[in-house]
Order: structure tokens, then C-alpha cells, then sequence
């Protein structure tokens, strides 16, 4: 029998999605030998337990990590045979864990510590992938000194990108801190705004009329990165973008699995995740982002480590390709087991 440690909660603003998906993990590893520790948003490692629901606190709509809960030593809980860390954004899915995991020899479910990072920071993600010559939008990086001592030069590089403008977080996910500019007048406001999630900001030039597709990406077992059928994010009209409400609040974006796409045009969508996989050295899986308008794809992002719950777009889009959700965990596992730690 395996033993595996899920790692759930952690001190992003993902938190609480990251207890979300680990109740659909925890199900489905049902018949291994489990031990469940939490991340408070402190960063406290607490539980060690069995039951989920003892490590978790319900306020509102959200759960999180109980911070009374009695601690834990990491190196105790550390050991097991793999440890699956459902950990979303910084100090998780960064590679901050992933080193962490390293330094004790442990292997862990998907990608190890450069690509985590490197996923993790849109600006570092989106240039690596232009350098690999893959359709990336425009976008400008602007750095916490860049904004405290020459805010007007970086407000003048984001005006060449001209309007509307994405702001957003560097460094964060599910759609925390973003912000759809319409007017020069708001920007300053909207990247203020993105910095209380993130010191580093990105703003990306708005791609008018494109449609929002996504593509799952799983390495099989014979270690071979494979795509899933594509799937498209319908966005409500109270809704200007999938921000976080469309998301997990009000249920007010359609989530078409598969995407109605021509094949040729699906199958370019497909080669893009795989190559944008490779191109960031990423491992186990991925949800590659994408937009696409007419017949031109242009990759948004790439997450390592994707929202898992049963009815999350990743799982959603390997169930339309043949994989179930049960499946879909064990394969994670044993690719964890496969690949070991260390350099490779």
C-alpha cells in the first residue's frame, strides 16, 4: 500500500480552492495509506490526520485549514512514499515546495522547482515560451522598484500596449487581483490594486473577440506528455472576463466539454500545450490556457498544478478524452513514483 501525504491549504490567496480540490483527491486515493497535512495561511504546518474534515474550518461558501489545529513536524510528516501537494500559487505551486521536497528526497506529484517557478511569474512564463518561438500576447512586467521610483515610466510602457488592458498579479491565480482597464485614468488604481496580491505586476493588451479554450496535459506512463480534448470557458454577460466570482462564487460561466472546434484547429491547440509543456520543463501536468480568435492561438498561461475537484476543468477535460477521475489521480502517483527525485 502507497503512502501518500496531501498537502492542502497553503498561505496564497488560493488557499481555499486548494482545500476544494484536495476533498476530490483525498476521495479518489481512497484504499491507500493517507495522511492529510494542512498549510495554514500563516504558513503552519498542522494535522497529520486521516480526516480531512478534522483539519478543515467552514466560513461561508470557503473553506480553510483550521489554525488551532495541533502541528506537526514536517520531517515526520514527510515520511512517505510520494506526497501529492494541492497547493495553488505562491509558497506551493511556485517551487518553494517542490525544493523543500527535494531537500528531503521525496518525490511529489508534478513539476519540480525551475518550472514551478517559472509557470508560477507570468512575465518569466510568457518569455520563456516567446524565446522557444511560441504565439505569446503583448505584455509589460512592472517590478516593485519599477512602480515605487519610476511609476510614470512604467505607465508610459503599459500606454504602448494601448486599451483595454488586463492588470494583474504576477504571481497569483484564480483570478485574484485582476482588473479590465478601460481608461489611462484607472490604471494607476488597478495596478495598486494587483499589488496587494503581488509586489511584481503583469498588464497584458486585451485580444478582442477571442474565445477562452483550455487543454489539459498528462504524462502517460510511459513518460510521454499527452493532451486532452479541448474545452471553452462561455463567460456570463454580468461578467467582463472569468474573474473569481464567474469562477467559484456564482456560477455564471458555461464550461463546454469538448469545445466545439474544428479538428485541425483543436489539433494546433493540442500541439501548442505540448510544446508550451515542454518548452517549460514541466512534469506530471498541466492546464495550458489559451485564446483563440479565427484560426490564430496565441498560449495565455500554463498552471502546474490546476483546480482539481471533480468538476474542475482539467479532470473535466481528461473525462471528455477517455480518463476518468479516479484513473486520472493514480496516474499522477505513479509518474511521481517513476520520476524519483533529484536531477534527471
Amino acid at each position: 500500500m502507497t503512502r501518500i501525504a496531501v498537502l492542502v491549504g497553503g498561505r496564497s490567496s488560493e488557499h481555499e480552492i486548494s482545500c476544494i480540490s484536495a476533498r476530490s483527491i483525498v476521495d479518489a486515493l481512497d484504499g491507500h495509506d493517507i495522511s492529510i497535512v494542512g498549510i495554514t495561511r500563516d504558513g503552519a504546518w498542522v494535522g497529520g490526520t486521516k480526516d480531512l474534515d478534522s483539519l478543515l474550518v467552514r466560513e461561508g461558501s470557503l473553506p480553510h485549514v483550521d489554525d488551532a489545529a495541533p502541528s506537526v513536524d514536517i520531517s515526520a510528516a514527510l515520511q512517505v512514499d510520494v506526497v501529492f501537494p494541492v497547493l495553488h500559487g505562491p509558497w506551493g505551486e511556485d517551487g518553494t515546495v517542490q525544493g523543500l521536497l527535494e531537500m528531503y528526497s521525496v518525490p511529489y506529484v508534478g513539476s519540480g522547482v525551475l518550472s514551478s517557478a517559472i509557470s508560477m511569474d507570468k512575465g518569466h512564463m510568457k518569455a520563456a515560451l516567446r524565446s522557444a518561438g511560441l504565439p505569446v500576447g503583448d505584455w509589460v512586467m512592472i517590478p516593485d522598484r519599477d512602480w515605487r521610483e519610476r511609476s510614470d515610466i512604467a505607465l508610459a510602457r503599459v500606454a504602448d500596449l494601448g486599451l483595454p488592458v488586463f492588470v494583474k498579479p504576477a504571481r497569483a491565480g484564480s483570478s485574484r487581483g485582476i482588473t479590465k482597464v478601460h481608461r489611462a485614468a484607472d490604471l494607476r488604481a488597478a495596478i495598486e490594486d494587483a499589488r496587494t496580491h503581488d509586489p511584481r505586476v503583469i498588464v497584458e493588451a486585451a485580444i478582442s473577440h477571442m474565445r477562452e479554450i483550455e487543454c489539459a496535459v498528462l504524462v502517460g506512463p510511459d513518460g510521454t506528455p499527452q493532451a486532452s480534448r479541448c474545452a471553452e470557458i462561455v463567460v456570463g454577460a454580468e461578467h467582463e472576463f472569468y474573474d473569481f466570482a464567474a469562477k467559484y462564487v456564482d456560477d455564471s460561466a458555461t464550461l463546454v466539454v469538448p469545445a466545439d472546434l474544428d479538428p485541425a484547429l483543436e489539433a494546433r491547440v493540442q500541439e501548442l500545450a505540448l510544446a508550451a509543456f515542454e518548452a517549460l520543463d514541466c512534469a506530471g501536468l498541466a492546464r495550458v490556457d489559451v485564446f483563440v480568435r479565427g484560426s490564430e492561438v496565441l498560449i495565455n498561461e500554463l498552471n502546474t498544478m490546476p483546480g482539481f475537484t471533480s468538476i474542475s476543468m482539467f479532470p473535466r477535460m481528461w473525462a471528455a478524452s477517455g480518463l476518468d477521475y479516479r484513473t486520472l489521480v493514480s496516474r499522477l502517483v505513479d509518474d511521481a513514483l517513476r520520476r524519483g527525485t533529484g536531477l534527471a
